[in-house]
């Protein structure tokens, strides 16, 4: 069998546990042979072999390529992920991203059923690096161009962080021109340098606390934080439900007339764009600030056909 057959065998066994904690043998064994058609689209030369002594080999693999300890219950009778959500939640994009690789391997002969955004690459060629400076407080050189200019500046930066926000990765950290963190997209950096000169971060940045309120990655703004309330038809609503605007919402009211979520987040421009993508979909209840914003830009845009 190929790593890929191997990997493939991995992900379904997650799959299941994810679906269903505490799944017996004898439900993994089924699920994993149901699947047996789509891995072999994966790996032609497959062939499937699946025993308990299998399976206590897959975990073990799986702990110790991905980090993820899958356990036996006695008391539950069966088998349980039993890490916590955010290195659920980091393997399973992993994972989503394996599973994207291998459809975009099957894409020949998908063609007429998968159809891709015409996209640019995102730099994420970058992404092993930077976390590696990161890790160990290296500074970087790159070059960079912002969308609203045709120079390209030459940076040196102290990298703290990575962001993603919208399928955009952004490095955040201090170029030395103040005391802010700045972002730069991945996508509009080039030549990268690694650096073997150390850098020191200051003890009260603290990256995870600055953008808790934040959408988007602008994370400043003149009044702080604020209480927003927001009321979604019931069609929009059923997918904020699904996926949050922010980690902070919570469903204040949920009937066959409106969604109404509350938030706790900065009126950052980013957020008011994401509020005014919805149209006629949403009403700003509160506070009375943001409702102004989002009147005075439907004014502004409603003034673009006069």
């Amino acid at each position: 069998m190929s790593k890929r057959g191997y990997i493939s065998r991995y992900s379904l066994i997650i799959k299941k546990l994810k679906a269903k904690p505490y799944a017996t043998y004898e439900e993994l064994e089924s699920y994993i042979y149901s699947q047996f058609e789509y891995m072999q689209m994966q790996d032609d030369t497959l062939q499937m072999g699946f025993s308990k002594r299998t399976l206590q080999r897959d975990l073990k693999e799986i702990r110790n390529v991905f980090g993820l300890d899958i356990e036996y219950s006695k008391e539950r009778k069966g088998y349980f992920i039993c890490n916590s959500e955010t290195e659920n939640m980091n393997f399973q994009r992993m994972m989503e991203t394996f599973d994207m690789f291998n459809s975009l391997n099957l894409a020949q002969d998908l063609k007429p059923f998968l159809f891709l955004e015409n996209r640019q690459p995102q730099g994420t060629e970058n992404i092993y690096g930077l976390i590696h400076a990161i890790k160990n407080r290296f500074l970087v050189k790159f070059s960079y161009q912002k969308f609203w200019e045709d120079a390209v500046t030459q940076r040196t930066l102290s990298p703290y962080a990575l962001k993603e926000f919208k399928n955009r990765w952004y490095l955040m950290g201090n170029d030395g021109t103040s005391h802010e963190v700045k972002s730069f997209a991945l996508d509009r950096l080039s030549n990268l340098d690694i650096t073997k000169q150390l850098f020191q971060k200051p003890a009260e940045v603290d990256i995870e606390s600055k953008f808790k309120h934040c959408f988007g990655i602008l994370s400043s703004t003149v009044e702080g934080p604020q209480e927003v309330i927001l009321s979604f038809d019931p069609v929009q609503g059923k997918y904020i439900k699904s996926l949050p605007l922010h980690p902070s919402q919570v469903v204040v009211l949920d009937n066959d007339q409106e969604l109404r979520i509350k938030l706790y987040v900065l009126l950052t421009h980013d957020f008011i764009m994401e509020l005014l993508s919805y149209g006629n979909n949403v009403k700003v209840v509160a506070p009375e600030i943001l409702i102004s914003r989002i009147k005075q830009s439907l004014a502004n845009t409603l003034g673009q056909y006069t």
